[in-house]
């Protein structure tokens, strides 16, 4: 998560990280279902109000860092060095996102979440969102109408990608093969906006 810089901005992430931490250790030693909001606040020692102006749902909890994974993606898209290709520059973020998220401590959050239909459902959304985001970033970048059918396919490709990637027993193989076939989709449907073509160093 981007460091926040004033006294306020501080006090508020601490705040949330707070919580975020509490409802996982919550949820992992009671069960997802059987933890409420009002535990999560009381244990937080904070009120069941500010507890909602941090997260807008119980199941928001349980994906704290959604915001910065989705910031994270798009300026992938957004900072990458002029000239660099657009799909090695995403391959080498969602390689990232994907380490983060296959950690040993990382196991016992998916199994809670793949027991869950909520979370699922959740996930499912969130996924969805990250992927119209960018989208309207590779679109932006291109000088294109967000709604370019070319940039939304290659974006919900990689969305998906880092969900197969995570899932499967070899992440860094899987996210190679993936990208593979990525690279190749995009090399015959990117937008003629695209000047950098889809070849790596």
């Amino acid at each position: 998560m981007t460091a926040p810089t004033g006294r306020r901005e501080r006090k508020k992430a601490a705040t949330r990280q707070k919580i975020a931490d509490t409802a996982l250790r919550l949820f992992q030693e009671r069960g997802y279902e059987a933890v409420g909001i009002r535990d999560v606040a009381a244990e937080a020692d904070v009120a069941v109000t500010t507890l909602f102006a941090h997260f807008p749902s119980k199941e928001a909890l349980v994906f704290d860092q959604d915001q910065d994974f989705e910031r994270r993606l798009t300026q992938a898209v957004t900072d990458r060095a002029p000239g660099e290709p657009l799909i090695p520059a995403l391959r080498r973020e969602v390689r990232a996102l994907v380490r983060h998220c296959t950690g040993d401590d990382a196991a016992p959050l998916w199994r809670m979440i793949d027991a869950s239909p909520a979370l699922l459902d959740y996930e499912k959304a969130m996924r969805l969102r990250h992927a119209e985001s960018l989208a309207a970033a590779i679109a932006a970048d291109l000088g294109l109408p967000p709604a370019t059918t070319a940039c939304r396919t290659v974006a919900r490709f990689v969305i998906d990608a880092y969900s197969l990637a995570r899932e499967a027993a070899d992440p860094e193989t899987a996210l190679d093969e993936i990208f593979r076939m990525i690279e190749a989709a995009w090399a015959v449907a990117r937008p003629s906006g695209d000047p950098t073509g889809t070849a790596g160093p």
